[in-house]
């Protein structure tokens, strides 16, 4: 049951999320006025923004429906789209009384919905762009409910205002662009009072803990929106952009089988980048609560993998085109899918009549000019700038443009604030001022700055007449103008307009390479913005490009544009996101760890922890038991600097060798000479070294190799190999055994080291591929080593010995931690039917961490190992005892009747 008590922010930033209540205010719960309702689906006609009716199909929904993560008989798929803030334009009515309320037509959101299945309901969680006082939030959430089937998020304002300006914009959104905040906050923001952060320009500051803790908040304000409309056993629910990074968590640890996609609409910086921010771990993790996670280039998915690799040690692997992270037995996919535009909406406003207008004007105006259109927000990443520049030096190296070359900059006003965003606008104003001044002529302006609100149909205006389209972008997470400009050149199919000039349509881009869509557009002239010289050029290119050529280019970039729309766009991800959720209900979960270290485990059904009751008393009553151990990992931790074994593991392992009734093995893959060193006052322990290839019963015995005597030239043609490697690997080093090379990287730069092993791995299969050696991969090494050497087969070689022996064995006891493990828990598996031990024997096969694994227990860490084995030790020592009083008891009683006999032994016994 969730908490309602939860006030403590800090407690929530640092991620105690055992209670989750709604911390009050316009926040409250209000599942009497919401419910759940099922909602009739609504399709968008291509080209218009259609109203709802207003009706709904609402149908009661049982309390205990959103608590439940079981199937329900009868699934109606529903989409809950949550983002910042909702596809809406709310509006003050003139009189004052009450809110008028209308459809975002220029919102992704809602053009999403074109590629959403029919039968799929859309459901919108997010914020509003409008103030409602706290009176009237309630009247307009039914209201918002009932007619656009959006649920609102109210934040107060002093939350809204650290969240948004103060982290998001602050802290993520400059970190994202490949800003680094090099001043602190006192410095940044001197001349701002406390409560003004948004004053302050964005990553001017240092990290704030205050602000990551109001970002958690509203991250958790929108997590209890979700939770007043869900039904989690048929929802999907797409969470958009970097606003919400940490509401998966909140979603997973409510709802273990939740279905959550993600999509990152900025670009993802490179880990170098990334792991400036203090608070890393805690976003990646929080995203990998989703099933599905979305970017626009595989540049921002592959930063994201990195990440991922050098922080939190998780690999990707690849599978039948799909990229997917193992993480805790569950698969979270990667999804790479640029975003496109709404053809039908486009396409409807090249039919307006305004729009006839509005480029006859144009026209006019430009006649007998080359016009080239820069459209971009205003702010610091757009490189607005650098095009001024550029365009300058085209028209001082190219004199042939001056008086025929226009630039019209469409500036849309800036969402943020700060001192750097006007820096750069009165840089802006002062180049444009320069170049007018410098190349203007009566009649002239080289450069046409509108730095105001343009309609929708003025821009289609613009771009028709452009003959090129240029974005100098530093960093854009995807960037539309380019997609919008092609299908603009191109035209609404089946209607020529007066004003358009017949013949070939035709088009010219010149793009920088730093922005989504770059890789998309084959077409288009790529630049580094930073070249203001190479940029020049790049614009004459594109203007003196021959006719033919420019319609080719346009043909190609239409083709692409026209098929990859909005609609493609958000049918692929659902579809991926089914596909990645398809298991969801069947498989055994649940949920481990506190605050953003909370992570679902999926796993077998039969999986589970190891009872300390039940293995002791299983121990108890068996005569004969085999104790099979791994060493690293699982006696002493993988990340202990230390690795002899403490006096605490030499007393128990000599405690259980002591018992008669047990044989102990460790089964390492060290070599035997070190662990004949450290165990050497352990007399009685097997060992079976370097993966079994050496074996020894007792330190009394020989050791005993696991084949035949083998000709190990193959050493001499993979060492080589390894040393090239080492060599070229910085951190890498090469352990040789007797029977085998390991390749270890754990100490190298944790990508390249992958890469190497990977490398290293194909060389050596190659080259040894008629030699009797495997040649495996493992945690941080490769190794090579004679073919039939296991875990596993001396797993079965030892209890074969046993069985031979005459004690066949009625507990076997197998724990490990890695790979070289899972052969051990794979060759025991079965090995009751095999007859390789007694029919009801007691099996446990357990692995060392919470992981997917053939075994069929685990225990947490070594501690927990530890402490089990210290408690069959308590149990061998109870029995020792009790065994020793036995005998003792015995031996008195023996003498006592010997006692009895002397006494009467002088008495004959039947006369003579």
């Amino acid at each position: 049951m969730m908490s309602r008590s939860y006030t403590n922010l800090l407690d929530l930033a640092e991620g105690n999320f055992a209670a989750l209540g709604p911390a009050g205010g316009s926040g409250r719960q209000r599942h009497g006025s919401f419910g759940l309702r099922r909602m009739s689906r609504v399709m968008t006609v291509p080209g218009t923004l259609s109203e709802l009716d207003g009706e709904d199909e609402s149908e009661p929904a049982a309390t205990s429906s959103v608590a439940s993560d079981v199937p329900s008989s009868v699934a109606v798929d529903r989409l809950i789209v949550v983002s910042n803030q909702l596809p809406i334009v709310a509006r003050r009515r003139p009189d004052g009384r009450g809110w008028s309320f209308s459809w975002d037509g220029d919102s992704l959101l809602l053009q999403l919905r074109d590629g959403i299945p029919d039968e799929m309901e859309v459901l919108f969680v997010g914020s509003l762009r409008a103030d409602v006082p706290a009176a009237e939030q309630d009247e307009v959430s039914q209201t918002l409910l009932d007619r656009f089937r959006c649920a609102p998020v109210f934040l107060p304002d002093h939350l809204n205002d650290r969240f948004y300006h103060g982290f998001c914009k602050r802290q993520l959104w400059p970190l994202f662009h490949y800003m680094l905040p090099f001043s602190s906050p006192a410095s940044a923001s001197a001349a701002a009072t406390s409560s003004s952060v948004a004053t302050s320009s964005p990553g001017n500051g240092r990290f704030d803990r205050s602000a990551w803790e109001a970002y958690v908040l509203a991250n958790k304000f929108f997590f209890e929106k979700v939770v007043e409309v869900i039904n989690p056993e048929d929802d999907y629910v797409w969470v958009h952009d970097y606003h919400l990074l940490a509401l998966p968590t909140f979603l997973r640890r409510r709802f273990n089988r939740l279905r959550i996609g993600f999509f990152l609409h900025s670009p993802f910086p490179s880990s170098e980048i990334y792991r400036t921010l203090p608070v890393r771990d805690e976003i990646l993790k929080a995203l990998l609560n989703c099933d599905l996670i979305g970017f626009h280039t595989f540049d921002y998915a592959r930063h994201f993998l990195s990440c991922c690799s050098r922080m939190l040690g998780i690999e990707y692997q690849s599978k039948r085109g799909h990229i997917g992270l193992d993480y805790f037995g569950r698969t979270v996919g990667i999804k790479i899918m640029p975003v496109g535009v709404h053809m039908g909406q486009l396409e409807s406003g090249l039919r307006l009549p305004d729009r006839e207008w509005r480029l006859s004007e144009l026209q006019q105006q430009f006649q007998g000019k080359t016009v080239l259109l820069g459209v971009d927000d205003m702010d610091i990443f757009k490189g607005i700038n650098l095009k001024l520049l550029a365009f300058e030096n085209m028209l001082r190296t190219h004199p042939k443009w001056q008086g025929r070359a226009v630039l019209v900059q469409i500036a849309n006003p800036a969402r943020g604030r700060g001192k750097d965003l006007e820096a750069i606008q009165a840089e802006i104003e002062e180049s444009c001022q320069r170049i007018n001044g410098d190349f203007g002529q009566s009649g002239y302006s080289p450069v046409v700055f509108i730095d105001r609100d343009v309609s929708s149909v003025e821009k289609i205006a613009y771009y028709t007449i452009a003959e090129c389209v240029v974005v100098t972008a530093v960093r854009d997470g995807m960037n539309l103008t380019p997609y919008e400009y092609i299908v603009c050149r191109q035209g609404a199919p089946g209607s020529e307009s007066v004003s358009e000039v017949g013949g070939p349509k035709k088009s010219m881009l010149v793009v920088s390479e730093f922005i989504g869509c770059s890789p998309s557009l084959s077409g288009a002239i790529r630049v580094n913005p930073w070249n203001i010289e190479a940029t020049a050029e790049a614009m004459n290119e594109a203007i003196s490009m021959p006719e033919q050529e420019k319609q080719l280019r346009h043909e190609k970039h239409y083709r692409y544009v026209s098929s990859h729309d909005v609609a493609y766009w958000s049918k692929s991800f659902i579809l991926d996101l089914e596909r990645a959720c398809r298991d969801h209900f069947k498989r055994t979960c649940w949920g481990i760890g506190l605050g953003f270290g909370f992570r679902v485990v999926a796993l077998d059904a039969h999986f589970r922890k190891l009872n300390m009751d039940s293995i002791v008393n299983a121990y108890e009553i068996s005569g004969s038991r085999a104790i099979l151990l791994d060493y690293d990992g699982t006696l002493v931790p993988q990340t202990s600097i230390n690795k002899e074994p403490s006096p605490e593991v030499l007393n128990i392992i000599n405690t259980l060798c002591s018992d008669s009734r047990n044989i102990v093995f460790l089964v390492s893959g060290r070599d035997k000479d070190m662990l004949g060193k450290w165990f050497s006052s352990c007399p009685k322990l097997g060992i079976a070294a370097e993966h079994g290839y050496f074996l020894r019963w007792s330190s009394e015995e020989e050791w005993q190799t696991c084949t035949q005597a083998m000709d190990f030239g193959w050493m001499q043609m993979a060492k080589p190999v390894m040393n090239l490697y080492t060599e070229a690997t910085d951190g890498s080093y090469i352990e040789t055994k007797e029977s085998a090379l390991v390749w270890h990287h754990q100490d190298a730069d944790p990508g390249f080291g992958s890469s190497q092993a990977k490398e290293l791995l194909d060389h050596l299969e190659s080259v040894l591929a008629n030699e009797p050696v495997s040649v495996k991969s493992g945690q941080f090494i490769v190794e090579v080593k004679p073919q039939g050497v296991s875990k596993g087969i001396v797993a079965e070689r030892i209890l074969a010995s046993v069985k031979e022996r005459g004690k066949q064995a009625d507990f076997v006891l197998c724990i490990g931690d890695d790979r070289s493990d899972e052969d051990m828990f794979e060759n025991i598996a079965d090995i009751i039917k095999r007859n390789m031990v007694a029919p009801r024997t007691s099996l446990f096969a357990c692995t060392v961490g919470q992981k997917p694994s053939k075994a069929k227990f685990y225990l947490d860490d070594t501690f927990e190992v530890v402490a089990m084995l210290s408690a069959l030790a308590d149990a061998t020592g109870a029995e020792l005892e009790s065994d020793s009083a036995d005998e003792l008891a015995a031996s008195i009683s023996s003498l006592d009747i010997g006692d009895e006999q002397s006494e009467t032994s002088d008495t004959p016994i039947g006369g003579s």
